[in-house]
Parts: C-alpha cells; structure tokens; sequence
C-alpha cells in the first residue's frame, strides 16, 4: 500500500471510527436512561428514538450516494458530518424523548457511509482496496468493543445529556479529518458518472452483494439481542461481556488479515468470501446448541472471523463492480444494509419472544445457508470492472 493510500484509508478509517463511536456509546444505556424521561416508560417512544436515525439512513443514503458521485465526496461529507453534530447538540440540550429523537433523526440525515466508502475507492487502487475496507471494518469493530468498555462509566460521570455532548466534539473531529487530512481525490479516480440507477439496481453481480449485506447485518442484530442472554445464563454479566468480545474481534483480526492479503495477491476472492459465509452458518449452529461458556466464546470468534471477511470484502467488491458510479452502488448497498438491520431487529425480537433463544440462531442460520447458495455463483472479478 503507498502511503497515499495508507493516509487516505487511515484518515476515512478515522472518520468512521469518530462517527461510530459516538453512536454505538449510548447504545448499552439509553435504554436504561430513558426511564427518566417524559415517555420513557413507552417502549415503542423508546425504540423509536434509537431506530429513527437507520430509518433516516435508509433513506438518503441513496440520494447522497447519487450527490456524491455528481458533485464529490468531500462536499457530501462535510455536510453530512454538519449534520450529525448538529443532531448531537440538539440531543443533549433536552432531557426530553421527543427532542431526543428529533435530534438522532437530524444526525440520521448525515447518510454519508457510502460517501466515505467511495472517497475510500476513489484514492486505493484495486488491488488494496480490500485491505483498506478492513481498516475501516476494523475500526468500526474496535470502536464497537471500546463502547461496551466505556459507556457505563462515562454515563455515570456525565449523564447522556455529557455523552451527546461527547458524540458531537467526536463528530467534530470527523469532520476536521474530512477537511484537512483526507488527500485530494486523483484526476484518475475521477470517473464520470455514466450509469443509469436501473442499471446499477439492477446488475446481478451487485443484487448479489446487496442480497449478502441484508443478511449479515440482519443476523448481527438478531444475533446481539440473544448471545448477551446466552452469555448472562452462561454465568457471564452484562458488565464483563466486554471481557469476551474484545478478544474475540482482535484475534479474528489475525486470522481475516492473511486471508485478505492472499485473496488480493491471488486475485482470487471467491474462496474467502465463501469461507467468511461458512464461517458465519457453523458460528450460528454453535450458538444454537452450545450453553457453556467456552463453547460462546469459540463460536464468538468463529463469527468475528466470518463477519470481519465480509464486511471488509463486500463494499470492495461493490466499489469494483460498479466503477462509474460507485457513490450510487454504495448507496444502494448501505440502504440494504440498513433495512437488514431493520428486519434483523423485527424478526429476531418476535422469534425470541415467541419462539426462545435457539429459533433465532436457526431461523439466522437458514437465511445463510440460502445467502451460501447465492453467493455460490458469484463471478471473480475481471481486470476492468465492467457495468450492466
């Protein structure tokens, strides 16, 4: 990797990481706060105060991909990144739901994922791309990791009214780096936008990765609304989770990273994609039917594995699939995404409160099982992504 490249995938690296942290660190106690608040004791109120901002996501991430591709990715940034600090702000200067979620929907209007993944394809040539995905993914799993670590306390010390506060000056750090770090996109990288949104909807190399990307983050947050139960009958409390999850995300680092790199090196990405698939159906089969810790825990780093491969690979593989209209393409993939977490969430809440803990990781097991067979047809890539 040059060391443009390395600057640009450690600087949108940052501004992932900045941007998730401030997110993912009231996840663990907003919940909890939220029985203070005026409506709090409604949990639809409280629901709907975490998941208007993915629903605000799924919505402009499109719309912004599409800008993004037309006018820059810097300008789509910036302005997306003013928003959720913006958003932030609003949050924490009312102690009140209503405002609370007026403020998570503002930030949720800063759709800027596929931007960012884009500005990451534009300044990475294709055979480190891959690599500089993970960077990303991985910043992403850490900053997750960190959260759980640090949540509990900070909130004790500052309240949430603090940690929103918190999660703007993190935002403002973005978006300096957005600014002042990240390089200028090449001349090179700077393809014109030529194809039709039916024509990139509608490519059956990219329907495919969509397909796959609605299924890994549909079982993720099926999966985290019953492993912490698992984990908590395991004689594991909610405090000490961290303890499990944190190595698990940072060995299945050592295990994706040569991965990876021989798939780049080979110019073969076929296998690997189909191991981190593999990976995740046995992950789930073991959850299903293990109950001892250490069981949890193999079948923990089993997942990280798989989902670390394919979260590093897909916007890779759709950044190259779709070389003319990449903003439009992560669009659509980071819409998917969304509204697989969306129906992650839905239906793994009713399983397990109709069905018990087992029937979700089946019921994830199957939709992977049917992801494999998809993904069992895909193409390698040629030497020039083509369109259509």
């Amino acid at each position: 990797m040059e060391k443009s490249e390395l600057r640009a995938s450690l600087a949108l690296a940052g501004i992932f990481a900045l941007r998730m942290l401030g997110l993912f660190l009231i996840l663990p106690v907003f919940s909890i706060h939220a029985k203070s608040l005026s409506g709090g004791d409604q949990a639809l109120l409280v629901g709907l105060a975490l998941g208007i901002y993915g629903f605000v996501q799924a919505c402009l991430h499109i719309p912004l991909g599409m800008l993004s591709d037309k006018y820059g990715r810097r300008p789509v940034v910036v302005l997306g990144l003013a928003l959720f600090v913006l958003g932030a702000f609003i949050a924490a200067s009312h102690d009140d739901l209503v405002w609370i979620t007026v403020g998570r929907a503002i930030q949720g209007a800063g759709a800027i994922s596929a931007a960012v993944t884009a500005w990451l394809a534009d300044l990475t040539r294709e055979e480190t791309r891959t690599r500089a995905m993970a960077m990303v993914g991985g910043s992403i799993a850490l900053t997750f990791a960190l959260s759980l670590v640090v949540a509990s306390p900070l909130h004790e010390s500052i309240g949430l009214d603090g940690m929103f506060n918190v999660m703007a000056f993190l935002g403002i750090g973005a978006l300096l780096i957005a600014l002042f770090v990240v390089p200028e996109q090449s001349k090179l990288s700077q393809t014109p936008f030529t194809a039709k949104f039916s024509e990139v909807f509608f490519n059956k190399d990219l329907l495919r990765l969509n397909v796959g990307v609605l299924v890994l983050h549909a079982a993720q947050i099926a999966l985290f609304l019953t492993l912490p139960r698992l984990l908590a009958r395991a004689d594991l409390p909610l405090s000490a989770h961290w303890q499990l999850y944190l190595p698990a995300v940072l060995i299945s680092f050592a295990f994706m990273a040569p991965i990876i790199m021989m798939s780049e090196k080979r110019k073969r990405m076929k296998p690997a994609f189909i191991l981190g698939i593999t990976a995740m159906l046995v992950a789930q089969l073991m959850m299903a039917n293990f109950v001892g810790l250490p069981g949890l825990a193999l079948a923990v780093l089993v997942y990280f594995i798989g989902f670390n491969i394919l979260e590093a690979m897909q916007p890779s593989l759709v950044s190259r699939w779709a070389s003319h209209a990449k903003g439009t393409a992560l669009g659509i993939y980071n819409t998917t995404q969304s509204t697989g977490l969306f129906l992650g969430g839905l239906l793994g809440g009713w399983l397990l409160q109709n069905w018990g803990e087992a029937s979700v990781f089946y019921a994830c097991s199957a939709m992977i099982f049917a992801w494999l067979i998809i993904a069992s047809s895909m193409r390698e890539l040629p030497q020039k992504p083509i369109q259509g």
